[in-house]
């Protein structure tokens, strides 16, 4: 391994002493880039990820400076994929730099796939925030270029994290509209009850009982088989038991219950302990009143 980094070293300093030489037509670049994708193979052969994090990036430069847009864009993501294993910023940077070259030359769908690998890394780093940002961008992304699954994909974690932060109408908006879209779909049809059931679920966060009440109308005018399906029907229950009763014991039963026989994800589990904290907090302020 010692031996691969030194093998590497000495390509670098080639490429260097190239740089600062004298060339004909940019043909000293092209020749400090030939060996510095030997420096850069080697580094990542010894795992040494930031030395080849950094030799990528000055191997995208010297594509830059022969216009080479496509082989820069592709040796800052070969930068990208070394850094992921050190520093997420370092990482993110050079996705950044490849997402504008894309652009540049109209690789949008490429474009797309590198704004989603961003969101995915700020998501490691617990930055919702720049997760979502990333995410939408990903989504219109793909969007544009017609490719509807990735862009729901990406919509479907904007919807996600957007809930995290309480901006539930955010989310509902996203999974009626996911859940419209696919109900022309034949092979997306099937995850229609899923969208409409996480849809409902901010709605019962909100708490508002006609929201919730002409959600249930609206869905089952979406889509006629919803009403059939145990996804409406465990709607149905908690919106009776948490906002019509409010009775959290019967809550607790009905979660209990679906989550028996379809097990509720931690999202889910995260949306609904907010519901039945709620309840419990209306409950105690009951009690303290009589």
């Amino acid at each position: 391994m010692g031996d691969q980094v030194g093998r590497a070293d000495e390509y670098e300093k080639k490429a260097e002493k190239k740089l600062n030489g004298w060339g004909l037509f940019g043909s000293k670049y092209e020749d400090a880039a030939e060996l510095l994708e030997k420096a850069s193979n080697l580094y990542k052969l010894a795992k040494s990820w930031d030395k080849a994090g950094a030799s990528y990036v000055k191997l995208a430069n010297c594509h830059l400076k022969v216009d080479s847009k496509h082989e820069a864009a592709s040796a800052f993501v070969d930068a990208a994929h070394c850094y992921k294993k050190t520093s997420a910023n370092e990482a993110i940077s050079c996705l950044e730099q490849a997402v504008n070259l894309m652009c540049d030359i109209g690789r949008l769908s490429m474009a797309a796939r590198y704004y989603k690998e961003i969101a995915e890394l700020y998501e490691s780093e617990q930055n919702i925030e720049q997760a979502i940002v990333n995410y939408e961008r990903a989504a219109d992304m793909f969007q544009s270029e017609e490719v509807t699954t990735s862009a729901n994909q990406c919509k479907q974690k904007v919807a996600q994290f957007s809930a995290q932060l309480e901006q539930y109408q955010r989310s509902i908006e996203i999974y009626e509209e996911i859940a419209k879209q696919s109900l022309n779909n034949n092979l997306l049809k099937y995850g229609v009850k899923g969208h409409l059931l996480n849809a409902g679920l901010c709605h019962l966060c909100k708490g508002d009982v006609v929201a919730i009440t002409n959600a249930l109308e609206l869905y089952q005018e979406l889509d006629p088989t919803f009403s059939g399906t145990r996804e409406y029907r465990f709607l149905a229950d908690i919106a009776a038991a948490a906002i019509d009763e409010e009775d959290v014991a019967k809550f607790t039963d009905v979660v209990k219950e679906f989550d028996s026989m379809t097990p509720l994800d931690p999202w889910k589990t995260t949306l609904l302990l907010r519901v039945k904290e709620k309840l419990k907090a209306k409950e105690m302020e009951e009690d303290d009143l009589t």
